[in-house]
């Protein structure tokens, strides 16, 4: 049985991304939740991952930790799920702005964090309109090459529209205008069930915490 070790639905991006790609290989896992931002969740989560991060994914005796390194072993393990491009050429794009997406954007990540129940106004500085300008010209180029193929990134779901999914949320959160492809590929993936799931589930969370 697999398990995936989460923090807040509301904060943690990172744990967004390999729940998408569970959910959508329909495997039936666990959820073990670490509340962040405490004052014991530093132990909790050194307990789950000597790294001290979220996600984790355990599997028998193997934890995997880090989203896209989950993703990785979750494609391995479930094959015919097709979790990247048949083609070689564009499955080697798929991985390149995946790990763009992994270890880039560090100024939209800096001005806007990940937090799915704020609905604000945000004016970026330079620095991270580029980081947007990019993303949006990513999705912008896929959606145009592949609109008669199917509604993600690469027609069908893969791990690039798990890894970009966070991006799109704080893009509604800090109300952020993208152009026609662009923001019709943030309003079909915002629709999907398994993210409504996550959105209610991180409304319920911050209710919680309020009461």
């Amino acid at each position: 049985m697999l398990t995936l070790v989460i923090g807040n639905k509301n904060f943690s991006s990172w744990s967004l991304r390999p729940w998408l790609v569970l959910k959508h290989i329909s495997e039936p896992f666990r959820e073990q939740h670490i509340r962040l931002f405490m004052p014991d969740s530093r132990q909790h989560l050194l307990a789950a991952n000597p790294a001290g991060k979220v996600p984790v994914l355990y599997h028998d005796n193997l934890h995997v930790h880090d989203s896209l390194a989950i993703c990785e072993y979750l494609n391995e393990l479930f094959p015919a799920s097709q979790l990247w491009p048949d083609d070689a050429a564009e499955r080697a794009e798929a991985r390149a702005i995946s790990a763009e997406m992994h270890s880039g954007f560090g100024a939209l990540r800096s001005e806007m964090p990940f937090n799915l129940t704020l609905r604000t106004r945000h004016e970026p500085t330079p620095e991270a309109a580029a980081d947007i300008q990019r993303i949006s010209d990513i999705w912008q180029q896929l959606r145009q090459r592949h609109q008669d193929g199917g509604p993600w990134l690469f027609g069908g779901f893969t791990i690039a529209d798990a890894m970009f999914a966070p991006v799109a949320c704080r893009f509604v959160s800090y109300g952020i205008e993208l152009p026609p492809l662009a923001a019709a590929y943030v309003d079909h993936l915002l629709e999907h069930p398994a993210m409504l799931e996550w959105y209610d589930a991180a409304e319920a969370e911050q209710a919680a915490t309020v009461a």
